[in-house]
């Protein structure tokens, strides 16, 4: 056999495709036909994949396979031929190479919690205020390490200890002014850029980043493991307390454990959750007291809950206002109908992407501007339109097309009068558009209603292709 590529992914997870940029060229240039090659030639079959679930790599076999490329596993016992002891030994060493991960990941994780408990750190940055030490195995310090070192021998260890004073004094100035003051984080990260401070990174304070310095429990001297979990490359999880691995006393404490539990109770109070009546009583008593409601007189009010808040439990701001009694001076409706537009627009591109593809198409998306390139041929931008009704009861829509991105052609979805559906498409080409924007109404003339569709049919239909044996 002659090689004529190859695809390797260099020190890369096998747990998920997605981690390998390389095995899914592989895959695309098999399914898009820009293969030059017969056979794909892999060392075992754990190196076509450690997933935890063995259909999986089962499933991206038979793509290649119905694509009609063979797949040879070179330093497997059998004969890749489909036959029934071929398919029963793939199955077994496929969970056993997803196996292996997840009994390396439990040995992993057992070392982990070991080392914790001795009061040794385990990656990461030390953060503001501290500083990471190498020590060797009697305990000796070595020296600091600077941000991007690591310790060079595998006996060697990590601890935290205090950093500059001045540092020092700025952690426990911030505890000052959020337990005894009352400031909460954002007024204490404006306090720290106005004096010229800069964070850990040399950054700007922000309000998170004071907010990790006033929940973490390095700063009392604890050692604290598996706050949150990335097991086996899957979804990141938030572990609840109990489930954290705990060394007290392992460093250095350079803030005094009280202020640390009175910051912590602060932060548990504000953050308890409120239930839907409690809140509907919170905007009545702000109501009553202001007269009116808004973001800024909700997040004002320290004793309750945030406007963030209240708008993901009631949907927004407006649909809490009703429940309350109060309506604003102003029609805030299209804010919502806004909002609902940007959530929908990932959904029509992705169903346009999908319908594009089913029919044959090839396509590429621009992930900066979300302009589509079509088959390498033309481009094509997806804009959706919100309906509005004037004075006298009828409909008008309002296109802006994407001037500077000049996109070849693009696809305007107007929506209905309750801007919930989708009405119609317009497929407008440059070409036949001058003008940055286009003023529709229900009907518009032969001129513009030549480009209207019921649905993208037209569209999938033209990015279609047909494979020339097929039309012979």
């Amino acid at each position: 056999m002659e090689i004529v590529r190859t695809y390797t992914d260099g020190g890369k997870s096998g747990l998920d495709i997605g981690w390998r940029p390389e095995f899914k060229n592989l895959i695309t240039d098999i399914t898009k036909g820009r293969a030059d090659f017969r056979v794909v030639l892999v060392y075992d079959i754990s190196r076509w994949g450690r997933f935890q679930d063995p259909d999986q790599a089962a499933h991206l076999e038979y793509i290649c396979r119905h694509s009609g490329i063979r797949i040879e596993y070179c330093a497997e016992q059998f004969v890749n031929d489909g036959s029934l002891p071929s398919a029963l030994m793939k199955m077994v060493l496929r969970t056993q190479a997803g196996e292996f991960c997840r009994m390396l990941s439990v040995k992993v994780f057992a070392g982990q919690c070991r080392l914790i408990q001795m009061g040794y750190r385990q990656g990461g940055p030390a953060g503001f205020g501290l500083r990471r030490m190498r020590i060797d195995h009697t305990g000796a310090q070595l020296g600091i390490l600077t941000r991007g070192q690591h310790k060079s021998l595998q006996t060697d260890r990590v601890i935290l200890v205090p950093g500059p004073d001045d540092e020092i004094a700025v952690v426990r100035h911030i505890y000052r002014l959020f337990v005894s003051d009352g400031k909460r984080e954002g007024e204490i990260a404006d306090l720290l850029n106005a004096e010229g401070i800069f964070s850990d990174l040399g950054r700007p304070w922000r309000a998170s980043t004071v907010h990790q310095v006033l929940i973490n429990e390095k700063y009392i001297g604890n050692n604290v493991f598996n706050r949150r979990s990335f097991k086996l490359k899957s979804r990141r999880v938030k572990n609840p307390p109990e489930q954290w691995i705990r060394a007290e006393g392992a460093f250095t404490a350079i803030v005094d454990p009280s202020i640390f539990q009175a910051a912590q109770a602060i932060i548990i109070e504000r953050s308890r959750r409120f239930s839907d009546q409690e809140m509907i009583d919170h905007l009545k008593a702000l109501h009553e007291r202001y007269g009116l409601l808004s973001a800024i007189v909700i997040d004002e009010a320290a004793d309750g809950p945030s406007s963030g808040a209240i708008r993901h439990r009631f949907g927004s701001l407006l649909r809490a206002y009703e429940l309350v009694g109060f309506t604003p001076d102003r029609d805030y409706s299209y804010i919502e109908t806004n909002r609902f537009l940007r959530g929908l627009h990932p959904q029509v591109l992705a169903d346009t992407i999908a319908g594009i593809e089913a029919a044959g198409g090839d396509i590429e998306q621009d992930p900066a501007t979300d302009i589509l390139t079509i088959n390498r041929e033309f481009t094509a931008s997806i804009v959706i339109v919100r309906c509005q009704e004037t004075p006298a009861g009828s409909l008008r829509w309002h296109i802006r097309l994407d001037a500077g991105l000049c996109p070849d052609v693009t696809i305007a979805v107007r929506m209905d009068r309750s801007n919930r559906e989708a009405q119609d498409y317009y497929i407008l080409p440059a070409s036949d558009m001058s003008a940055p924007r286009l003023r529709l109404g229900e009907y518009n003339g032969i001129a513009l209603d030549a480009f209207r569709f019921d649905t993208l049919d037209p569209l999938f239909d033209m990015a279609g292709r047909v494979k020339l044996l097929e039309v012979a």
